[in-house]
């Protein structure tokens, strides 16, 4: 496999993960973003520990989804990660189902 064959794969492979995440994003509540990864959850819990000098994030997922394009499975039943570096938790909007009209 020649590097060509090997950018066509990645941006196959990526153009795929971007039409599943198209196609899963409304069936969760959360985005999560982390420096390694970006996951969608549908609970999502958040703490700071260790030293206060040195904190650790933890951070605890519940039926999630990883974007990833080498697992051959995206769906996690329950994630947990620490990271010394910065966390991003967005609620996701939900969408107009709940309008009355």
């Amino acid at each position: 496999m020649g590097t060509d064959d090997l950018e066509e794969f990645e941006a196959e492979r990526e153009l795929q993960l971007a039409q599943e995440y198209q196609d899963v994003s409304g069936m969760f509540r959360y985005a999560v973003e982390t420096e390694r990864r970006f996951y969608l959850a549908n609970d999502v819990n958040v703490s700071v520990i260790g030293d206060p000098t040195r904190p650790v994030i933890q951070v605890e997922m519940v039926d999630a989804w990883v974007w990833d394009m080498y697992r051959k499975s995206r769906f996690v039943p329950k994630v947990k990660i620490l990271s010394f570096k910065d966390v991003n938790v967005e609620e996701l909007p939900r969408d107009e189902l709940t309008d009355l009209d």
